[in-house]
């Protein structure tokens, strides 16, 4: 009896394989082709000025000036060689290492540290110190190169790492407090609750738990300033002018493409070039899934 029931149960219960909908095709979108198609043309166009300079570092100047997309008959690297000694990169480069390294871990630490309180705390004025800090994203650094210019030469700090680090910090706050301010307002206050009821102090409770739960918006906006002050060029040129020994490396390659101008040592420049380009694309793919989940975190609450 048992039996008869279950095959009638079975036979009256429809399979899935029969009752399964059919699955539609997606009917095809031009506009996701074009999207398709100019993203293709943007990586070509981004890829390919940075293809052709790491490869014209390989040529000499009658390659370069006579069939400029041809690859390199012979791959030779005497010019990495006069880049890196006899104009001085390799100096160069380790300034502005020093100089990037000290300006983003000051800029975060600072920029964390006003961004939570801003976050998190309510007090009078709270919102005017936030609308100071992101306007300075509105203020042009050309505005500001002759009082700056004049303000750390008062300081002692002219043609020295240290006034340009200040100048890096100050110059990268507006971007940090933004970002990190929204960062700070999408994580959950009960967990800072909790560490504050347990006894936890202000500080501990900002570097033990709250600021290892907004590390993918610290590393995101870490590489962001990275690459500003990595790339910064006119900022260098006011504060270090009158100390070659302290340049830093987009110094440097200006000064050699001066000097290509005469002495016409083009692989040279490339070579400057690649070695400045380089250190950056690692940086940025090897942190590129950081970089994203950090941004699409902040974003959404």
């Amino acid at each position: 009896m048992a039996i008869k029931t279950e095959n009638a149960k079975s036979a009256k219960t429809p399979t899935r394989a029969a009752h399964a909908a059919p699955r539609r095709r997606a009917k095809p979108n031009p506009l996701t082709g074009l999207a398709h198609a100019a993203l293709a043309l943007w990586g070509i166009i981004t890829v390919g000025p940075l293809l052709w300079t790491f490869l014209s570092s390989f040529k000499t100047n009658t390659e370069i000036f006579g069939n400029s997309w041809s690859m390199p008959q012979e791959w030779r690297a005497e010019s990495w060689g006069r880049a890196w000694e006899t104009a001085q990169v390799g100096k160069y480069l380790l300034n502005t290492v020093i100089v990037v390294s000290a300006g983003t871990f000051l800029t975060m630490l600072f920029g964390s540290m006003a961004a939570y309180v801003l976050a998190r705390y309510t007090f009078p004025g709270s919102r005017l110190v936030y609308v100071i800090f992101v306007s300075g994203l509105a203020f042009p650094v050309f505005l500001a190169l002759v009082p700056l210019f004049f303000v750390v030469r008062n300081l002692g700090l002219l043609n020295t790492h240290t006034g340009l680090v200040l100048v890096y910090v100050a110059y990268s706050m507006p971007f940090t407090v933004l970002f990190m301010t929204a960062f700070f307002r999408n994580l959950p206050t009960s967990v800072g609750e909790a560490a504050m009821i347990d006894g936890a102090s202000h500080t501990r409770t900002f570097f033990q738990i709250m600021l290892p739960m907004a590390r993918p918006g610290v590393i995101s906006i870490t590489i962001f300033n990275v690459l500003g002050q990595w790339n910064q060029y006119l900022l260098p040129l006011v504060l270090l002018a009158d100390n070659k020994e302290k340049w830093v490396i987009t110094q440097g390659i200006a000064d050699i493409s001066v000097i290509a101008g005469y002495e016409a040592d083009w692989p040279s420049l490339f070579a400057a070039l690649s070695m400045a380009i380089i250190p950056m694309i690692i940086v940025y793919v090897a942190f590129q899934r950081q970089i994203q989940s950090g941004l699409t975190s902040g974003a959404v609450k």
